[in-house]
C-alpha cells in the first residue's frame, strides 16, 4: 500500500500542463475548515501555491493560510515555554536528587521542547524543500478529474471515503487510501467506472520489515523492526497514478472530497525490497479515457491499468 508520496501539490503545475482549471471554491472550504478543524491537514507546498494571490479567492485562501500559520507559532511558542520551564525544573531537582520521576521528566521535557522547536522552524523557514510536497494518509493534495466535459483541479483528502458510507469508515477501514484493483468491482464499485482521477507523484513511501527487505526470515528471538522505504522510478519522472474519488455528503457535517490511489500486485524490485502492492502508474494518452470513463466499458478501463507506465523502481532507506 502507498502509505505516503511526495506529489504535484501545487495546484498551478496541474492547470499548465494538463489544461486544468481550478475549483476554487473547493480550495476556499477546505482551507476554512482547517482554521476550525485540526485534524485537516495540507502540505506545504500547497500553501505555497497560494503566496501570490491574483483573485478575491486566493486572496481570502492566502488570508486564511497566514491566520492559520499564525495561531499555529502561537501554540507551539507557548508549548516550548511551557516544557522549558518543565526541563529547568527537573534539572534543578536532580541536583538536588536523582529520582526517576525528575529524570523521566527531564527527558520528555526535553524531547518536547526539541520538537516544538523544530516545527516551528519549519513554519518560519522560507525556503521549499522536497519533504512540503509528501502526503501521508488524511492529508489533503490537488486531485486532477473532469466534470461537466473539464478539467479540473480539486483538493482531496487522501482516504477515500465512498458517498452513501457512514463516516466511521474512516475507523473501520483505515487502509481505504488506497484501493485493492481485485476489489475494484466489489468495495469500490460506486467509483469504478464513474469518478475517476488523477494525481502526479514523483516518488512513493512504504512501510516494510526490515527481515523483508534484507531477504531474509526473523532471527531467533529477534523483534521484527519496520522501516521506510522510497521508491522513485527510473528513469527518473512523474507518473499519473490513476486514482478514485468521491463526494460525501451527511447531515449536519461539511462535505469531503477524498481520494484512494489503485494498488495492484508488485513488480519484482518492489516485492524484493519486502512490499506486496504497488500504485498503478497510466501512460499520458490513457489520461482521457482514463479521467471520462464508461461504465457499461469496465473491460477497457482494465485494459488502461494493464497498459500502466513501468518503470523500474529504485528504492532506499527514507531518510
Amino acid at each position: 500500500m502507498c502509505y505516503s508520496a511526495q506529489v504535484w501539490a501545487d495546484y498551478r503545475r496541474y492547470c499548465r500542463e494538463f489544461g486544468a482549471e481550478l475549483s476554487i471554491r473547493d480550495f476556499v472550504e477546505i482551507y476554512g475548515l482547517r482554521s476550525s478543524q485540526s485534524q485537516v491537514k495540507i502540505p506545504r507546498s500547497m500553501d505555497a501555491a497560494f503566496a501570490d494571490p491574483g483573485t478575491a479567492d486566493e486572496l481570502l485562501i492566502r488570508q486564511l493560510i497566514d491566520e492559520y500559520n499564525a495561531g499555529q507559532i502561537a501554540q507551539l511558542e507557548q508549548e516550548a515555554f511551557k516544557q522549558k520551564k518543565r526541563l529547568a525544573d527537573a534539572e534543578r531537582a536532580l541536583l538536588v536528587k536523582v529520582t526517576k520521576k525528575d529524570t523521566e521528566s527531564q527527558r520528555i521535557a526535553g524531547n518536547k521542547v526539541e520538537q516544538a522547536l523544530s516545527r516551528l522552524a519549519d513554519l518560519k523557514r522560507a525556503e521549499a524543500k522536497p519533504k512540503d510536497s509528501r502526503i501521508f494518509p488524511r492529508w489533503y493534495a490537488p486531485v486532477l478529474v473532469v466534470e461537466d466535459g473539464r478539467r479540473i483541479v480539486k483538493p482531496m483528502r487522501y482516504q477515500c471515503r465512498p458517498v452513501g458510507k457512514p463516516a466511521f469508515y474512516d475507523t473501520k477501514y483505515p487502509g481505504t487510501y488506497n484501493a485493492r484493483r481485485d476489489n475494484l468491482e466489489g468495495f469500490w464499485r460506486g467509483q469504478f467506472g464513474y469518478t475517476h482521477g488523477v494525481m502526479v507523484v514523483n516518488r512513493f513511501y512504504e512501510n516494510v520489515s526490515r527481515h523483508a527487505m534484507e531477504g531474509r526470515e526473523l532471527a531467533p528471538g529477534e523483534v521484527e523492526e519496520n522501516v521506510v522505504l522510497e521508491f522513485k522510478p527510473n528513469p527518473e519522472h512523474d507518473m499519473l497514478i490513476a486514482c478514485l474519488w468521491s463526494r460525501w455528503t451527511g447531515a449536519g457535517e461539511p462535505d469531503l472530497l477524498s481520494f484512494a490511489a489503485i494498488t495492484d500486485e508488485p513488480p519484482a524490485e518492489v516485492r524484493a525490497a519486502g512490499h506486496d502492492r504497488c500504485i498503478i502508474a497510466i501512460k499520458p494518452e490513457n489520461v482521457d479515457a482514463w479521467l471520462n470513463p464508461d461504465p457499461a466499458n469496465l473491460v477497457g478501463l482494465y485494459r488502461i491499468l494493464d497498459d500502466k507506465d513501468r518503470p523500474y523502481y529504485e528504492h532506499r532507506l527514507a531518510a
